[in-house]
């Protein structure tokens, strides 16, 4: 039976309840989720027992690659930009009062100039970091599976 002719499977209407386990299928570990709820496991891989009549070839690749790590730059942006605002609140209320400003349009113009060189300082020091980083990296071997059906017919 050919790709094109193979009916699309459909998907439960409910999620399944838990039966036995197939020895043939290794499974990662589940997480909940934060209300408790246990999702579906992910299948890693399974052994697929093909109709008759069918076959299936399995084809593996392995590629070198490189692994490393690297700092999340929206962690780094965001905590720059809070210690900015700290830093304007702070600022605020350090010095007196103004006759010409109250102390909301003073914060305000020292949030946009603290804000903006906090963003930036964070930047910076994700750079720094991902840089002093990139000198340490690895090697791995990647493998990737890849089963598909042949067809026995040669004309196709």
């Amino acid at each position: 039976m050919s790709d094109a002719n193979r009916p699309e499977p459909a998907e439960p209407a409910e999620p399944a309840e838990p039966g036995p386990v197939d020895p043939g299928a290794s499974v990662a570990p589940v997480e909940r989720d934060a209300a408790g709820d246990e999702p579906a496991p992910k299948v890693e891989r399974m052994d697929v027992d093909p109709e008759a009549g069918e076959h299936l070839e399995t084809e593996v690749t392995s590629d070198a690659v490189t692994v490393r790590r690297s700092p999340r730059y929206g962690s780094f942006l965001l905590l720059g930009a809070a210690l900015g605002v700290l830093v304007a609140l702070i600022l605020t209320f350090a010095f007196p009062e103004n006759d010409q400003f109250d102390r909301g349009q003073v914060f305000g113009f020292l949030l946009l100039w603290c804000g903006a060189g906090g963003l930036a300082l964070g930047g910076v020091v994700a750079l720094v970091i991902d840089r002093v980083l990139a000198k340490r990296r690895g090697t791995a071997v990647a493998e990737h599976e890849s089963t598909h059906y042949v067809d026995d017919d040669p004309a196709n």
